[in-house]
């Protein structure tokens, strides 16, 4: 009998003992395809030996010190690093232990940017419908899906959220994607003015959508629209690119796609690869300084914020993704994922929309592919899918409540950056079998 308190009490996993590139193993010895890199975590693939020396050559040297002592080399070369190839006025990095930290860090820091500017009126965040943001009590608040949110009601702030850029499901016939985009960001200026401009402190999004609305990429113009209406109302932008950032969509910020930089801006998953918890909240100078000439306290932090060994993991990460060309192989590899997924299922009943960028793609299931009707929800058939495709040993990333937290399923895909031509066909030939065997 184990004590570990699962994510299912009636779930019995089995025990994972190796891992080799885009495989991982069993205690029975079965390999798996990692199709989503856990949940868009391990860009590298399993059992990378220059991350895990740079680990053990860390351990060897200093496994941790408290940041209210010290920093240390590790952290100060990675924060160095990402500074160096963020976008726009990025200037500043808080190292933390994952991205529902990154989340909360950021939310809080908006908060007190104003209150050190003298406007403390200043408290509504706004985010939007269908969005995931983590699991803490301030990043559940910011997150858009209500099934995740329901029982834990009473307990979250108030946020505003506003429809998600969704194209598949709210372009109007009339519309082109770019009027679209225009009409999905008009969203937030008509939420600022009704809640009051002088309210408003942030306005939090995902560039791409990921776990509750499978790689749902914005309209073309989208952002740019937001980032005008944020900058004329004076409101902070946090992007959000926990699951979507550090390459995954082709870019090393997904924002850098979309022509815009924020203000504030949280990273995890990629940032480690899985090879140690780690995350980080990166804001401005501007937002740095007025801190620093305010308070000079960020009244914020973890135990383990900064931890050296998670820093030099993340710091073999990042140099990895960078020096061994791998943004040009996510958009290769990723191209060639979009070509086998729509040659496989762009004509299949059941398959309304596939989307995404980069290695970061989703499939929306449907019942009807001409009226766009979902699933019955108590058909339950993310969760099925999901257990069909790892009894063919794939890992994916099935999810339900797609539409809005109730009905809609989809199907995420986030393979190691390393993947070959070979174990796409084994991706796609896995997910074929698994969808027709619970469809």
């Amino acid at each position: 009998m184990s004590h570990i308190f699962g994510r299912h009490c009636h779930a019995n996993p089995p025990v994972a003992v190796g891992g080799e590139g885009c495989y991982l193993i069993d205690a029975a010895g079965k390999r798996y395809l990692d199709g989503s890199g856990g949940a868009a975590v391990s860009c590298l693939g399993h059992g990378d030996p220059a991350v895990t020396e740079a680990i053990k050559a860390q351990l060897d040297k200093l496994a941790f010190a408290h940041t209210g002592f010290f920093t240390s080399e590790p952290a100060e070369a990675l924060a160095d690093l990402l500074i160096e190839h963020a976008p726009g006025d990025l200037d500043r990095v808080f190292l933390l232990s994952g991205g529902s930290e990154a989340a909360e860090a950021a939310i809080k820091l908006a908060r007190q940017y104003w209150v050190e500017r003298g406007e403390p009126k200043r408290s509504r965040l706004i985010a939007r419908k269908q969005s995931y943001h983590g699991n803490t009590i301030g990043a559940l608040s910011a997150g858009g899906n209500e099934w995740r949110r329901q029982q834990f009601g009473p307990l979250l702030l108030d946020v505003s959220h506003i429809d998600p850029c969704y194209e598949y499901r709210l372009r109007r016939d009339d519309e082109s994607l770019e009027e679209y985009g225009l009409r999905a960001a008009q969203a937030l200026e008509d939420e600022i003015l009704r809640v009051g401009p002088d309210t408003v402190m942030a306005f939090m999004a995902e560039p791409v959508v990921g776990a509750t609305a499978g790689a749902l990429a914005p309209a073309p113009g989208y952002f740019k629209r937001i980032r005008e209406i944020c900058d004329r109302y004076g409101v902070l932008l946090i992007l959000d690119e926990v699951m979507c950032g550090m390459g995954r969509t082709g870019s090393l910020f997904a924002c850098e796609q979309d022509g815009v930089a924020p203000d504030i801006l949280c990273i995890a998953k990629g940032l480690g690869a899985g090879y140690q918890p780690i995350g980080a909240m990166l804001c401005t100078a501007e937002i740095y300084d007025a801190i620093a000439a305010g308070s000079g306290f960020f009244q914020h932090g973890h135990t383990y914020i900064g931890h050296p060994t998670a820093a030099a993991g993340g710091l073999a990460v990042v140099n990895a993704i960078i020096q061994r060309g791998l943004i040009d192989r996510v958009q290769t590899q990723g191209e060639a994922l979009r070509l086998r997924l729509e040659h496989r299922f762009g004509q299949h009943p059941h398959v309304g929309d596939i989307r995404g960028r980069g290695l970061f793609r989703g499939i929306e299931l449907v019942e009807d592919r001409a009226t766009k009707a979902p699933f019955d929800p108590k058909r339950g058939v993310a969760a099925k899918i999901k257990k069909a495709a790892f009894a063919e040993g794939l890992i994916c990333y099935p999810m339900s409540g797609t539409i809005d937290g109730r009905q809609g399923d989809h199907i995420l895909l986030a393979p190691p950056f390393i993947i070959e031509d070979h174990q796409i066909d084994e991706l796609t030939d896995k997910l074929e079998r698994a969808i027709a065997a619970v469809i």
